[in-house]
């Protein structure tokens, strides 16, 4: 099986091969892309000799050594070639935030598997993500664990019809049990400090904020093709069951693993028989699994989720880029920890949506609503 990964050098690029590296008899990497992390890059080429590497800085390549027959390839049409490849089986489509929108745009036409890591591509756009997927007939199975965890729940249903509620859990991140007011003065570092997953600094930040429990709410909502209102949002500390189904008649389905990306990367990378790798395993007589009610402070949040899923359009495009915005505002010192929600409250109240929907009119809302969001910032800083 040939594998494209797109963000290869990223926290799931990395978990992904990982994956490869314990199945090499079954999984091939047959390319990657990336942004700029040249070292990591030069690494994965010199283990798993990828044919294609695609970076927008092909120069920092100049020196590659020529014993290696992998091409270096940049711009847009050659990522849609390469995403096109006749070879390629599997699109994993990695890249952290509204960057992987495009990526993920272009694989949905493509007719191939496409692992889906980037939640922020079907925020933004899963109004014509989605239905281009269907279309073409690509199959999307998300590696995010919480929507993973809900695809295996619901393997052998024939459709969602008997589904009475799904609930994604959330860790509570490194602010377990702390108040908003109490989250004024929190350094950068103990926002990045998360108790259970090693991700990157971005999703790292959501997770404490609880904006990326939101931003999987409305992943789920279209992944699954399900209202908002089956989805429950529960904080569950451990991190241990990664969501719920519950069924019409009573019955509650979780899928339970620690806390490792690689879990729900080998699944969906498994065809018929499931793939083996090394992992941690639950040692259930010393587990003490817990859950709480998401909290009342950061319900604002969540309301704007829903309105999110219930309203579509453009709503997604604003409140994922209003978030992006405000978390790398207060990872470049500009605003405090509890900032990042009046920045995102603001933004999204402030916008003005068209009509049109688009891929075009999705990165037009986002510049736009960049925009006013660092004037928020600017105004609040």
């Amino acid at each position: 099986m040939n594998i494209l990964l797109l963000g290869a050098t990223g926290s799931i690029g990395k978990s992904v091969l990982s994956v490869i590296n314990q199945n090499n008899s079954e999984l091939s990497l047959f390319g990657i892309a990336l942004n700029k992390n040249t070292i990591e890059a030069n690494n994965i080429v010199k283990h798993f000799a990828p044919s294609y590497v695609y970076i927008d800085d092909c120069d920092a390549f100049k020196n590659q050594n020529p014993a290696i027959t992998t091409k270096y390839i940049n711009g847009d049409s050659a990522l849609a070639d390469l995403i096109n490849h006749e070879d390629v089986d599997v699109i994993i489509c990695a890249i952290s935030g509204f960057a992987g929108l495009k990526a993920a745009y272009i694989a949905a036409s493509t007719g191939k598997k496409i692992l889906l890591a980037n939640k922020e591509s079907i925020v933004a756009g899963g109004d014509i993500i989605l239905p281009l997927a269907k279309s073409n007939n690509s199959e999307i199975i998300p590696i995010d664990s919480e929507h993973n965890a809900i695809f295996q729940c619901l393997l052998g249903e024939d459709d969602t019809k008997d589904v009475k509620k799904i609930t994604i859990t959330a860790s509570g991140g490194p602010f377990l049990n702390k108040k908003l007011s109490e989250l004024k003065n929190v350094s950068k570092s103990e926002a990045l400090n998360h108790p259970n997953w090693k991700m990157g600094s971005k999703v790292t930040i959501d997770s404490a904020t609880l904006v990326n429990k939101c931003l999987e709410l409305i992943e789920a909502k279209y992944l699954f093709e399900l209202d908002e209102k089956y989805f429950d949002l529960v904080i569950h500390p451990q991190s241990i069951i990664h969501s719920i189904v519950t069924y019409i008649d009573g019955s509650s389905i979780c899928q339970l693993s620690m806390p490792d990306m690689r879990v729900p990367i080998a699944h969906a990378l498994s065809n018929k028989n499931r793939l083996s790798i090394d992992f941690d395993s639950i040692d259930f007589s010393k587990q003490n699994l817990t859950f709480q009610e998401f909290p009342n402070d950061r319900q604002e949040i969540q309301n704007i989720a829903r309105q999110v899923c219930n309203e579509g359009g453009h709503l997604g495009a604003v409140f994922n880029a209003a978030n992006e915005v405000a978390v790398e505002s207060f990872l470049n010192d500009q605003i405090t920890f509890e900032k990042i929600y009046e920045v995102i409250y603001r933004t999204f109240d402030n916008n003005n949506m068209s009509n049109e929907l688009s891929i075009e009119s999705i990165n037009e809302v986002d510049a736009q609503t960049r925009i006013q969001a660092h004037k928020v910032v600017k105004s609040i800083a």
